[in-house]
């Protein structure tokens, strides 16, 4: 029933756990500082969301809609980092962000 933004909330979850790990290597780390945080929120709510799903909880249209607000948080900050981790990043939040808001309607 919910597969399509199970799988959307997956893919946010490892282009957002990638992201992290890439931006830890970039020469200023600093500079990365508030997109690392995010992306280390928006996997935490992604794996949630995902879980919440499958497990079929009463909590998961609440939970999917903050995970789209925390999603399209993430995206927006990785959209202004011309790296590619970021730009992938971005594309899968918005995308999760989508799915999860269509599953909470």
């Amino acid at each position: 029933m919910y597969q399509e933004c199970i799988d959307a909330c997956l893919a946010c979850m490892d282009a957002c756990n990638m992201c992290f790990d890439a931006c830890l290597k970039e020469d200023d780390v600093k500079m990365m500082s508030e997109c690392i945080r995010l992306d280390r929120e928006c996997a935490d709510i992604c794996a949630l969301a995902a879980r919440s799903m499958q497990s079929n909880s009463p909590f998961a249209k609440e939970i999917c809609r903050l995970c789209a607000e925390i999603c399209e948080t993430c995206g927006q900050e990785c959209r202004k980092h011309d790296m590619d981790h970021c730009q992938m990043c971005a594309e899968a939040c918005f995308s999760c962000a989508e799915a999860c808001r269509k599953m909470a309607a």
